[in-house]
């Protein structure tokens, strides 16, 4: 997977957001839902709570996306104001890079489940991801550095649409690589793991 999408094009994203989900499914998605439930600590999240965080995270951009599609998105007071949305992008896009070695504590309202979580966590999230991946190819054409939105979970944040396709699919590879590390883990339930 490629990490530097600080400056990629719709395309490299789009590329990269498809070896998430073609890797998500071959790694995870024969896991059973006691693997995909493990956790190492108590503190700690589980495979299952990485996949469901990120589908709680991805959730409102469809509508998002639909309606800057449709023309229907107004933009607000503070999507005008000049370089916050360039600086806020191109900050979360460098803060959850996986290979920063930072760990960035997620915002109550996108904390995952913390009961039991099926197995078809995974399908699910590449079904998201699949839907995801669509709608932003079905923007290629619009000016994507221009087009600026607030972020779904702080009203303060605003960033491009481009900046928020990059930092969609830098979040999905920064979970992927820390649920990857749990199969490594030992205490990991046994059972057909397909290690990176």
């Amino acid at each position: 997977m490629n990490y530097d999408l600080q400056h990629s094009d719709l395309t490299t994203v789009l590329v990269e957001g498809r070896l998430v989900a073609d890797e998500t499914k071959r790694v995870f998605g024969h896991l059973s839902a006691e693997q995909i439930n493990w956790k190492p600590g108590r503190d700690e999240w589980s495979i299952g709570q990485c996949f469901d965080h990120l589908i709680i995270s991805n959730r409102q951009f469809p509508t998002i996306i639909e309606e800057i599609r449709q023309g229907r998105r107004r933009r607000r007071a503070w999507e005008r104001v000049p370089l916050l949305p360039r600086f806020f992008g191109k900050l979360l896009i460098s803060m959850l890079r996986p290979d920063t070695g930072r760990n960035v504590k997620a915002p109550r309202a996108l904390s995952p489940s913390t009961s039991q979580i099926p197995a078809a966590i995974i399908t699910s999230f590449v079904e998201q991801q699949d839907r995801l991946l669509h709608l932003m190819e079905g923007t290629r054409g619009l000016e994507l550095e221009r087009i600026m939105i607030t972020s779904p979970v702080a009203r303060l944040i605003t960033y491009s649409l481009m900046d928020a396709y990059r930092l969609i699919v830098v979040h999905e590879q920064n979970h992927f690589v820390q649920a990857s590390r749990l199969l490594r883990l030992a205490g990991f339930p046994a059972g057909g793991v397909v290690c990176r």
